[in-house]
């Protein structure tokens, strides 16, 4: 679940912060208009404190209408804080993602056939009616108390987020009698699927399980009516570490860094220690306890967290259900999607020209990793240059179909080449305001060597070539094996251990591994070597680098 505690309101008339509020002009005539100094390029500034919500009306409209109750609870009066806590309006507000990704199995387990999904025809989407059954089928009780009302009284709000929010509250009877607790509340209206709902059972199951830590935010007991899950927990009234930190104008000494730094680990330890990962640490996340310089933090929101899962660690699983069903095609797709390594990983556009989605009508931009790629192999050495060109040989229809569609997108001349205009012209064409701010087109002072040549289509393959998402490929070895019939008759030459640690920007301690690569019958390169000289070699123990 998303953020939703927050910091206690101040009630100090000097603390005025100032706020901007961006207005959308799709909604100008539904908005209160704010208070504001002279707007500009439509943006106000606003001024507000806890203070001033008594002597101004609040330009936020309460969501409880006059005659309706705060909250399921009677008696308890919509949050003061809501007219002093300034909000950003969205037509569709977007929920945080959710980490659940073993709803599947945990509703089968806990429900049987029950948690199982029903078989019939898929709504369509934006069906209303349909989503409106799916939410009235969905199981919505966590099995927790339901006697909130009679154990706690609820004060303030001094939190929101996007599922709920946190109000302050007193306890009335128990151990922890008259103490003051933090409450979140989060509404089961906005459980509108399975995942939500494991996310808030999630988050208790992982307060309960972690309650103990110094820098642990307390979890006292967790309550559910028709409407609510209330997670009661430990109030921490000394504000965020982010207000902190912006209140120092962002500058820590490095002993204080230290102490604030040594807090986060310790408690980041203690749950990774537990097999639980926050996945959410920001400072706006850490409270501190009291007021005081050497208040303790406290690590709060597990909306977002999850236990380990050594599956995370594997392949993606295509044996199970439904992938023995799946065309090959599509398991491919995925799989060149989901692969960790980026660099073997397809970009969005050769996804689009992948055999499963490939549509010949449908227009593609061009790949920057082109750009990318060209610039490396121009720079590339002869020997380098002849590698990839053995490669390019061996290439599949299915790999030259990109690197066609790439090409004609920088328009040939006439005689069928490319140069450096053609690259700058296709980018002139794409370009936007955030092409120029990302320095996109500094790309191209890197390949100046081809204002002075030309470059045809093989050599544009060579070039524009991926080694590692060919390495990704299950028939890379038939690929490799291939290009390297090629590269014997074409650029395999002698080449010495040192010509070739040259070759590969490494020093002499890598000597010892690459000498392997190299035949002691002619001093040509192997097949084996052949494909780890394209793929190139990294290190670590080589710490003085040729250049």
């Amino acid at each position: 679940m998303g953020q939703c505690y927050g910091k206690t309101n101040s009630t100090n008339i000097n603390d005025a912060t100032t706020v901007t509020i961006v207005a959308s002009s799709t909604d100008q005539n539904q908005q209160t208009p704010l208070p504001s100094s002279t707007p500009r390029n439509g943006v106000r500034s606003l001024k507000y404190s806890a203070s001033s919500s008594s002597t101004h009306p609040s330009p936020w409209p309460s969501p409880y209408p006059q005659g309706v109750a705060a909250s399921p609870l009677q008696g308890v009066s919509p949050s003061p804080a809501r007219s002093s806590t300034p909000r950003r309006f969205f037509k569709r507000p977007f929920p945080p993602p959710s980490p659940a990704r073993h709803i599947a199995a945990s509703l089968v387990k806990r429900l049987g056939g029950r948690g199982k999904p029903k078989e019939g025809p898929i709504p369509e989407h934006g069906s209303v009616e349909a989503e409106q059954q799916q939410e009235q089928s969905l199981d919505k009780s966590f099995g927790y108390s339901k006697n909130f009302g009679a154990k706690y009284e609820l004060g303030k709000e001094i939190g929101r987020g996007h599922f709920g929010h946190t109000c302050s509250a007193r306890v009335k009877k128990g151990e922890l009698k008259d103490e003051a607790v933090a409450v979140k509340i989060i509404s089961k209206a906005k459980m509108t699927s399975t995942i939500s709902i494991e996310d808030v059972r999630r988050e208790v199951k992982i307060l309960k399980a972690l309650s103990g830590h110094r820098h642990l935010v307390k979890f006292y007991d967790a309550f559910e009516d028709a409407n609510n899950v209330y997670i009661v927990m430990e109030l921490c009234e000394g504000g965020e570490l982010l207000d902190r930190i912006l209140a120092r104008g962002g500058r820590y000494t490095e002993e204080d860094a230290k102490a604030i730094i040594v807090q986060i680990l310790c408690v980041v330890a203690f749950c990774h220690l537990q097999g639980v990962v926050h996945r959410d640490l920001k400072p706006e996340n850490f409270l501190f306890t009291s007021g005081s310089e050497d208040a303790d933090m406290k690590l709060i929101d597990f909306g977002l967290s999850d236990f380990f899962r050594p599956v995370l660690r594997s392949d993606p699983n295509f044996e199970d259900l439904p992938w023995p069903s799946v065309t090959p095609e599509a398991k491919d797709f995925v799989k060149r999607l989901l692969n960790k390594d980026y660099r073997k990983r397809m970009t969005a556009v050769q996804a689009l020209t992948h055999p499963w989605l490939r549509d010949d009508s449908r227009p593609i931009h061009v790949d920057i990793l082109i750009y990318k790629l060209v610039k490396v192999y121009l720079h590339a050495t002869p020997f380098k240059r002849a590698a990839l060109k053995a490669l390019s040989k061996a290439l599949t229809e299915d790999e030259l179909f990109y690197l066609r569609a790439q090409f004609n997108l920088l328009g040939p001349n006439g005689d069928g080449s490319v140069s450096l205009d053609n690259f700058r012209m296709a980018l002139v064409h794409n370009a936007t305001d955030a092409m120029r701010e990302s320095r996109v087109p500094e790309i191209l002072n890197a390949m100046e060597s081809l204002s002075y040549r030309k470059m045809y289509f093989e050599e544009f393959c060579a070039a524009a070539i991926s080694t590692y998402q060919l390495e990704a490929l299950e028939g890379w070895e038939q690929i490799a094996s291939t290009a390297f019939e090629h590269f014997e008759q074409e650029g395999n030459r002698v080449i010495s251990v040192e010509e070739l640690a040259r070759e590969l920007n490494v020093g002499p301690s890598a000597y010892t591994i690459i000498k392997d690569w190299i035949r002691s019958s002619d001093g040509k390169l192997s097949v084996l070597g052949y494909a780890k000289f394209l793929h190139g070699v990294t290190l670590r123990s080589t710490n003085t680098r040729h250049r």
